[in-house]
């Protein structure tokens, strides 16, 4: 491979992507990534205020190949609709990624809420969000690449695919099974529709979310939390991640240059799962 081939490799004009949760900390990174590449990107959110929020701060010369399109990932019929949204206005989706997921306190165990008194709506919430929130937008967007034989999918997963984690009951459980499921999906279109659709995921170590800020960080004062404080003992490069740390990761697993892989799951760990603590 030469160095023009090497440069542009990346280039992902006239594609389009489709980046659910993209109006999250992580997913908002990842759809300007995907954007400063040259893709066309949507971002499908419940809440399209929040997203219009994020998109407003996207550089404006790049502005019309953006797209916020509402859409619920555990409703297929909303997903529908905003495939058809999508692909009026910008076109066929080549690449989703799959970002919607996350986590509750009630779903997951503390000093006042046992294990065995986890509400069941709770655990359901948090593992339909994860798991189907990622299965129905495959099924949608997946399908068209079916149709047309090419696509490239991507899905977030988590620390809890290489060891189970204390205290996230649901969370740990549900992304446990997209990594399941991702390798599931990779041989799947492979063999049934075409070798050109590609399946993977990303497995984020330890960042600084929404979802998991009650359990690392003291609300009141800032300071890390016990488990906050063992994470960073536990990450050989002694730190949380910034979102910026998985774009290199999804921008090789979702261009040509990942061209022959399918079924993985990708760490961005700071070396956390290499670790064994001694």
């Amino acid at each position: 491979m030469n160095l023009e081939e090497l440069t542009t490799i990346y280039d992902l004009s006239g594609h389009t992507a489709l980046v659910t949760g993209g109006s999250g900390v992580l997913g908002r990174e990842m759809a300007g990534a995907l954007l400063g590449c040259n893709a066309n990107v949507a971002v499908l959110a419940r809440d399209t205020k929040k997203a219009q929020e994020i998109v407003s701060h996207f550089p404006k010369s790049e502005k019309g190949r953006v797209l916020v399109v509402e859409g619920d990932v555990l409703k297929p019929e909303s997903l529908e609709r905003a495939l058809a949204t999508v692909q009026a206005k910008l076109g066929d989706v080549d690449i989703l990624v799959n970002g919607a997921g996350g986590n509750r306190p009630d779903a997951t165990t503390s000093v006042d809420l046992s294990f065995f008194d986890l509400p069941a709506d709770a655990l359901r919430q948090v593992g339909d969000l994860n798991l189907l929130g990622t299965i129905f937008p495959c099924q949608v967007f997946g399908r068209e690449m079916a149709k047309r034989g090419a696509g490239v999918i991507l899905n977030i997963s988590s620390m809890n695919t290489y060891r189970p984690l204390t205290r996230t009951v649901g969370y740990a459980a549900a992304k446990a099974a997209v990594t399941n499921f991702t390798q599931w999906l990779a041989v799947h279109m492979a063999q049934n529709y075409s070798p050109h659709i590609r399946v993977n995921a990303l497995a984020p170590g330890f960042f600084l979310t929404e979802q998991n800020r009650f359990l690392l960080t003291d609300p009141n004062t800032g300071e890390l939390t016990a488990r906050g404080q063992a994470i960073i003992t536990h990450t050989p490069q002694g730190r949380f991640g910034n979102p910026e740390d998985l774009l290199g990761t999804l921008l090789w697993l979702v261009s040509p240059a990942s061209v022959f892989v399918t079924g993985i799951v990708v760490p961005v760990d700071g070396g956390f799962t290499a670790f064994g603590g001694v």
